[in-house]
């Protein structure tokens, strides 16, 4: 826990460092990367790096812990250290790369800050540093621990390559050696890695869309300018070999009898078509609600899935938003006044981040409590920079 030197020291220097850490954090990859360029070579995404996300989500995790700490000295912000675990977890972080972070990012610090830092207020970010990275640590041990094998990366074979709606593929795979299958969660995503046409090797994070337990089904969408979906959707067909992480990610199916409430817009709805899915397969007599916005039908990735496993489920509805309407769908933007929502309901989310946050809201005000909503980020976590 925060040290009782360290905390004014923190509380008084946080708003100065919190200003500045979009700006320390830019300056702390150029540095990494400067002194290790072999990070961008599967593991550090260069488009994230280009398009900022990175950055943002970086300083976003480091400003809401120093703050968690200043205003709960005695406790951790455990969510927030568990999605971050997490996604380490999937990329295969290791303890010793904490020291490489730390060395470049209070270079950055005591560059940016050089007018005002003393040792006293780097000695006390340090602090928070280190109480971060070691809760980091222990978390992701304890998730390579949970693995059937100690493997960060394993090759797995495409079994089939099928379209799922306009730009988007469900790709099915199968183990391309012996390595012991972890079980995967409901909602759970594995890391793909791919080598790209000029050599460089990707990492891209995609939720397993069919079957839990030791199958791997993703679907993933084509995004204008992408990297790793072109070279998914484009250069790999059945029968090549992928790099794919064990499964990881803490937004699952939590135990419970109450209503469930999936919200996806997008190919968000990856995760909650597992999660769907699972849900049909135990027979489940909780009530079931989804809801999904899309562009078009014809968009709709999982429809035909997502659709049968309603059918299936005795107490189950679907309703459904297309931009471009049709019958049995509602016209515009999924809004949660429209929806009679249970109000002991545990809410599940993923989509982009406007709709995400309004839906939330919206959850918020019909009476479910932050603490059952559940939300799966694709891409860097820049809801905690915002």
């Amino acid at each position: 826990m925060l040290s009782e030197k360290s905390r004014p020291v923190i509380e008084a220097t946080l708003p100065l460092v919190g200003s500045r850490i979009g700006e320390i954090t830019a300056d702390f990859y150029n540095r990494l990367f400067a002194a290790h360029p072999e990070l961008l070579d599967g593991l550090f995404s260069r488009s994230n790096q280009r398009s900022g996300d990175q950055q943002r989500a970086l300083a976003g995790s480091i400003a809401a812990f120093a703050t968690h700490l200043v205003n709960n000295p005695g406790s951790l912000p455990e969510k927030v250290l568990a999605r971050i675990a997490h996604k380490h977890a999937s990329l295969g972080i290791t303890e010793d790369q904490y020291g490489v972070v730390y060395e470049h990012l209070f270079a950055a610090i005591a560059a940016d800050l050089a007018e005002v830092i003393t040792s006293e207020i780097a000695e006390a970010w340090t602090e928070v540093y280190w109480l971060m990275a070691d809760a980091l640590i222990k978390l992701e041990k304890d998730l390579y621990a949970s693995q059937a094998n100690s493997k960060m990366w394993m090759p797995w074979r495409v079994v089939s390559k099928e379209s799922a709606g306009k730009d988007a593929m469900t790709f099915t795979l199968e183990p391309a050696d012996d390595t012991p299958v972890t079980d995967a969660l409901p909602g759970q995503y594995i890391s793909v890695k791919v080598q790209l046409p000029d050599g460089l090797r990707q990492v891209r994070q995609y939720s397993l869309s069919g079957d839990a337990g030791i199958s791997r089904v993703f679907t993933t969408k084509l995004n204008d300018g992408g990297e790793v979906s072109t070279a998914l959707h484009t250069g790999v067909e059945p029968g090549d070999v992928l790099e794919i992480s064990n499964p990881y990610g803490e937004i699952t199916l939590k135990d419970g009898h109450g209503p469930v409430v999936l919200a996806s817009a997008g190919i968000g709805c990856t995760p909650t078509a597992s999660i769907l899915r699972s849900l049909a397969q135990a027979g489940t007599e909780r009530q079931v609600l989804v809801l999904h916005a899309e562009s078009s039908m014809e968009s709709w990735a999982l429809s035909g899935q997502m659709t049968a496993d309603v059918e299936r489920i005795d107490d189950a509805e679907l309703q459904l938003w297309l931009e471009n309407p049709q019958p049995d769908s509602k016209a515009g933007f999924m809004s949660l006044r429209e929806v009679d929502v249970p109000a002991d309901a545990s809410l599940y989310l993923c989509g982009p981040l406007p709709f995400m946050k309004k839906i939330r809201d919206e959850a918020i005000d019909a009476g479910i409590p932050a603490t059952r909503i559940h939300y799966e980020v694709f891409g860097p976590d820049v809801w905690l920079a915002n």
